[in-house]
């Protein structure tokens, strides 16, 4: 049986039977792994998914699925990684055997066909690195050699790798291999330990996979520092493919000076080519990261710019951490059985990630919101460019109540309206403060805003 003709019939019928956000908060990112005797083992994105679906969707999960197979199967809801961990002495072994055969498809040079370039989200934390990786991808070998991306972790560089991948493998022949150091180490283990075991020669086997190349892309190689053998290895593998004229993609979490458990002689090749950073995305970036990520939501249309900023505003980390957020707020609104996702939904969603500083009644969101309704005016007309009175004047409001009611910085609330630099925002905040000097009427609307907020 086809586990994905069988997978993408069951979704059609649950999706008749639960409502759409349902759908895309539990089932959308599911998938058939395999059937095992009478088990069918499920893949799901996180533990949440695990607990919810066994406690609250088992029973129709069985019905369905078994109406569609005609068998009577018991389910195993599992993460990615216990599927990895299953299989793991299995995938090295086979991929040793086939060590040096050409499948030039995304899946076996180990890159994620999603992750992309027109899938990444640029901002002025990302661009350099970004503009490298372009420059590397549309001329392997010969852009900058090696790239050096580094930062911590969630900001974009697995991403920007298997991008880099991806876009080599749809515009020529070349043949890429994307690995993490770990796997490297694992693999020249592997084969140092069977060498004299097998019939062939696997030390040989290793050379071909990692030499016979036009591309070695290799993750987190900080890990690298611990194994001793494994850098003197890549010391050789790295010179061969360099003086071969080889693309090198190297990514850390940590500059090249930084990676103190490095052999010098590494650290120095390293510095030959091109080393971009890749820093915590800016509110602005985050506020688009979360549009790409819910795009794909149906309910994505409804939910106010406001419940976005909220999110791009407490996350501001990393990239993982706004999904974690986006995952949570969605959930909640499921399982509250909410149909609008408002403000106040995404404040109680992600009470316990925030400080109560983060959430306290008087933030920049809450009070731009109270002033749009008090004028009626839109949230997007706030932030946006007109300048009519009708609109220009309260959002001078808005921007001198966020001075006096939150702690916010001019250059800060500037990212808040718009993305307004921080003379246009003291400047709104001056008018105001200097109108309320002669102008009672003024007084008496500031005083029934700060009721309200």
């Amino acid at each position: 049986m086809n586990t994905e003709i069988i997978w993408n019939n069951f979704l059609e019928k649950i999706k008749e039977r639960i409502s759409p956000l349902s759908y895309d908060t539990w089932f959308k990112d599911t998938k058939l792994y395999k059937l095992d005797k009478n088990t069918a083992i499920i893949i799901v994105p996180m533990i949440l998914h695990k607990k919810h679906l066994e406690e609250n969707y088992l029973d129709e999960i069985e019905e369905i699925f078994n109406s569609i197979t005609g068998t009577n199967f018991n389910f195993q809801f599992k993460l990615e990684n216990e599927i990895t961990e299953d299989t793991l002495e299995e995938k090295i072994i086979d991929e040793t055997e086939s060590i040096g055969v050409p499948h030039q498809t995304s899946s076996s040079a180990n890159l994620n066909s999603e992750y992309t370039f027109d899938s990444f989200i640029v901002g002025d934390s990302n661009r350099f690195a970004f503009t490298a990786a372009r420059a590397v991808a549309e001329k392997p070998g010969k852009a900058y050699n090696p790239l050096f991306l580094y930062g911590k972790s969630g900001l974009g560089k697995t991403h920007l790798m298997h991008a880099i991948g991806n876009y080599i493998l749809e515009n020529s022949n070349k043949k890429v291999l994307y690995v993490s150091s770990e796997q490297f180490v694992n693999d020249y283990i592997y084969a140092v330990r069977n060498n004299e075991k097998n019939s062939f020669d696997r030390i040989d086997s290793f050379k071909n996979k990692y030499r016979n190349i036009d591309v070695l892309i290799i993750d987190d190689i900080q890990f690298l520092g611990s194994a001793t053998k494994g850098q003197e290895e890549f010391f050789h593998t790295f010179n061969e493919l360099h003086d071969s004229n080889k693309q090198i993609i190297i990514a850390s979490d940590r500059s090249v000076d930084d990676l103190k458990m490095l052999e010098n002689r590494l650290i120095t090749r390293f510095n030959w080519g091109l080393t971009a950073n890749i820093t915590p995305p800016d509110f602005n970036l985050r506020v688009d990261i979360i549009k790409k990520k819910i795009s794909h939501q149906e309910a994505a249309e409804d939910i106010p710019i406001e419940v976005i900023e909220y999110i791009a505003n407490i996350n501001d980390s990393d990239v993982r951490q706004l999904e974690g957020a986006i995952t949570r707020v969605f959930a909640y609104a499921s399982m509250m059985n909410r149909g609008i996702i408002n403000l106040d939904i995404a404040i109680e969603a992600l009470k316990d990630k925030v400080s109560e500083k983060s959430v306290y009644k008087n933030d920049v969101h809450r009070i731009q919101r109270i002033v749009c309704e008090y004028f009626k005016i839109d949230i997007e007309d706030l932030k946006g460019k007109k300048r009519s009175k009708d609109v220009n004047y309260p959002r001078q409001i808005a921007i001198y109540l966020c001075r006096k009611m939150t702690s916010e910085s001019f250059p800060k609330m500037g990212t808040y309206f718009g993305g307004r630099d921080h003379s246009t925002i003291i400047s709104a905040y001056q008018r105001i403060e200097n109108d309320l000097k002669t102008n009672p009427q003024l007084q008496i609307v500031i005083n029934e805003l700060k009721e309200k907020i």
